[in-house]
């Protein structure tokens, strides 16, 4: 299935995507601009796809080396005690990966980061300390997949 007009109000099938990094082969990789979690990164399916199984058995193994690439670059960068990966597109049904760093003083964790009564004081503490580390992971991800 393509990018084409009948997914135009699709927010992942628009030309430049909000907080994009970078793109790998027919992934976007974006920042996802989550303010509570810091580094919290999607990786999109460029083409309006629903589920894995829609795409080709190539496809698949090419979108999930990168959302892989994505997770070793958090890792080595961000250095977070955790990283959850997650694939829901119930609210938007076009094929994403998440790439969520957790960290043991984030605001949610242990629990998932889809949760309500966050503390805004442990979510403000959570980035400043991620901060400084942001514009590596970003430079890290341009540098992998910009080659």
């Amino acid at each position: 299935m393509t990018n084409d007009d009948t997914h135009k109000d699709c927010v992942f099938c628009q030309p430049r995507l909000a907080g994009e990094i970078t793109r790998a082969g027919q992934c976007v990789i974006v920042d996802a601009q989550e303010t509570l979690f810091p580094g919290f990164t999607r990786v999109i399916w460029h083409d309006h796809v629903r589920e894995m199984t829609d795409l080709t058995s190539e496809q698949r193994q090419d979108f999930m080396a990168v959302v892989f690439d994505v997770e070793q670059i958090m890792r080595a960068t961000l250095k977070p005690h955790k990283v959850n990966l997650a694939s829901l597109g119930n609210q938007t049904p076009h094929l994403h990966w998440h790439v969520i760093p957790r960290f043991e003083d984030d605001v949610a964790f242990p629990g998932p980061v889809w949760v309500s009564g966050i503390d805004s004081v442990a979510a403000e503490h959570r980035r400043e300390q991620t901060a400084s580390a942001l514009a590596d992971y970003h430079e890290a991800l341009i540098q992998r997949f910009t080659a």
